[in-house]
């Protein structure tokens, strides 16, 4: 089974648009989206990446996981931002709307999402500079054109600066943290954080001294929150903060 191929179709990256928002076709999503796997298992050991080498364990929980919230995030900028019908230019961007990814790392969700949204405009924020380096690596080899690498911290960035911002979570979302990644928003932008338990997610909303308003959306990642072997299944949630 050619695990990336089927996880895609699991996640309805056949349709080619969800919400009205185009995507990628998938046959191009999947060249791509193989390439960056190949390039993760040949810098990983070097740039402390991720923690998994595997092509199918990183299809799954890098990629796939990744690209479980893209439906979510274009509902979000059909329904809020007016994505589908906004202006594209000539160089087939669309400009007034400005996407991030915080603490890039790796590149997950953004290299996946950007890549599967060629007209939108990410930047992916790293502090780190051989992570960096690792990014922009990426980007050029994928042809990301939409894609721009920014090397510094969160709490450095200009206020106001992005529309929708995502970042995979993978620790709690403390008072200082929150409030950095509110401050980087426009007004009317919102947060979308990939996180695990539900219960977890509520408890740290309940932490934070400024109640934000959000939802949480259960995320499903073929063969992780619906395991079809002998590992445990997990739990993933998307949840969206509003500002």
């Amino acid at each position: 089974m050619n695990i990336l191929r089927e996880g895609l179709l699991q996640l309805g990256f056949d349709k080619g648009e969800f919400f009205g928002i185009k995507i990628l076709p998938i046959d191009e999503l999947e060249a791509k989206m193989e390439k960056y796997i190949a390039i993760l298992q040949e810098y990983n050991a070097k740039f402390d990446l991720i923690n998994a080498d595997e092509h199918d364990e990183i299809a799954v929980k890098h990629i796939l996981d990744s690209l479980s919230g893209l439906p979510k995030v274009c509902e979000i900028l059909s329904a809020r931002f007016n994505a589908n019908s906004l202006p594209v230019l000539e160089n087939g961007l669309v400009s007034e709307l400005s996407l991030a990814d915080i603490g890039s790392g790796a590149g997950l969700p953004g290299i996946p999402l950007s890549t599967a949204l060629p007209q939108f405009k990410f930047t992916l924020i790293e502090r780190m500079t051989k992570r960096c380096a690792f990014l922009n690596h990426c980007a050029g080899e994928l042809g990301l054109k939409n894609v721009t690498v920014e090397e510094d911290q969160a709490e450095r960035l200009e206020q106001k600066r992005f529309d929708l911002c995502v970042f995979r979570a993978f620790r709690p979302l403390e008072k200082k943290m929150a409030k950095v990644l509110l401050r980087i928003l426009k007004d009317g932008g919102c947060l979308c954080a990939y996180k695990a338990k539900k219960a977890n997610i509520i408890e740290e909303m309940k932490s934070l001294p400024q109640k934000p308003k959000y939802e949480i959306f259960p995320l499903v990642v073929p063969f992780l929150t619906e395991n079809t072997g002998d590992e445990e299944e997990r739990e993933r949630n998307l949840v969206v903060i509003e500002k």
